[in-house]
């Protein structure tokens, strides 16, 4: 794997240094008419960490990553992204963020080249550094091969890679994956586990996800908050909320059960099992 130019400084910083807070919610909220799909949520998340959002099907997980990254507006409370506001601030916040949303977002009909060629447009990348860039990307990603291959023959593994590969492009502060490895095989999924690594290790890419895979939650998160209709439950590393349970050898899925239990099933409704099967066939 290459390393990317322009973030070695990360790679530099002596481990005795604290981190910083690089994201922060106040009170965060968001209503829609008289629902409250966000309700007053205090996140703290540190620069470097891996960091997950749990929760079933409509505990608002989708709703605070839409915020974040100024999808969707705030209706009352404060987000700041690197010092950034998102409401006051919302083309600053997107400078210094990478997004990889569950829904497709590579062409079929172009070239591997040609999606992030366009993505370096997007993000104003200078014309005399478009080319290193992307062929940076390609080489970290694994992608050089088929770089000039339609990704419509990709597979679902190299069509995740791609998109990651789309949102480091600018080399951002800030990676949110919602559901990263959805309809993944056994092999794909772990090495998108390892490039997440590798960002985070390497580049001080601080990562925030969504995942139903609790095992994966379990491997890859520094902390994790699990929301339950759209407030917060319970914040802390995966290790110490399994200790705080009174059950032996307890697991993520047995404290996700214990906060969350009620929404597991009732909670799923029909347009999302929808859209999870559509995108498993995408990716599968």
């Amino acid at each position: 794997m290459t390393k990317l130019t322009g973030r070695t400084e990360f790679a530099e910083i002596p481990a005795q240094v604290p981190k910083s807070v690089i994201l922060e919610t106040l009170e965060l909220t968001r209503r829609f008419e008289k629902f409250t799909a966000v309700d007053a949520l205090d996140l703290s998340v540190t620069a470097g960490e891996v960091f997950g959002l749990l929760g079933p099907n409509g505990a608002g997980k989708s709703t605070v990553i839409k915020m974040l990254t100024t999808l969707l507006p705030v209706s009352s409370g404060k987000a700041y992204l690197a010092g950034y506001d998102v409401t006051r601030q919302p083309d600053a916040v997107r400078r210094v963020i990478g997004y990889v949303p569950q829904a497709l977002s590579a062409d079929g009909s172009l070239t591997g080249y040609e999606n992030l060629l366009i993505f370096s447009k997007l993000y104003d990348i200078p014309s005399r550094r478009r080319k290193q860039q992307i062929r940076e990307v390609l080489e970290f990603m694994g992608l050089e091969d088929v770089a000039h291959r339609l990704v419509g023959t990709y597979s679902g593994g190299m069509i995740r890679k791609l998109e990651i590969a789309q949102a480091i492009l600018h080399q951002p502060q800030i990676l949110f994956m919602d559901e990263p490895t959805v309809g993944l095989d056994p092999v794909a999924r772990s090495q998108v586990w390892q490039l997440m690594e590798q960002l985070r290790i390497d580049y001080g890419t601080t990562i925030f996800l969504t995942t139903h895979f609790l095992e994966e939650a379990d491997a890859l998160c520094n902390r994790v908050v699990i929301m339950n209709q759209g407030r917060e439950m319970i914040t802390g590393s995966p290790a110490d909320l399994k200790a705080a349970i009174t059950k032996p050898d307890a697991t993520l899925d047995d404290v996700f059960i214990h906060y969350a239990g009620s929404q597991l099933v009732s909670g799923v409704s029909y347009r999302e099992t929808a859209r999870t099967r559509r995108a498993t066939q995408r990716l599968g």
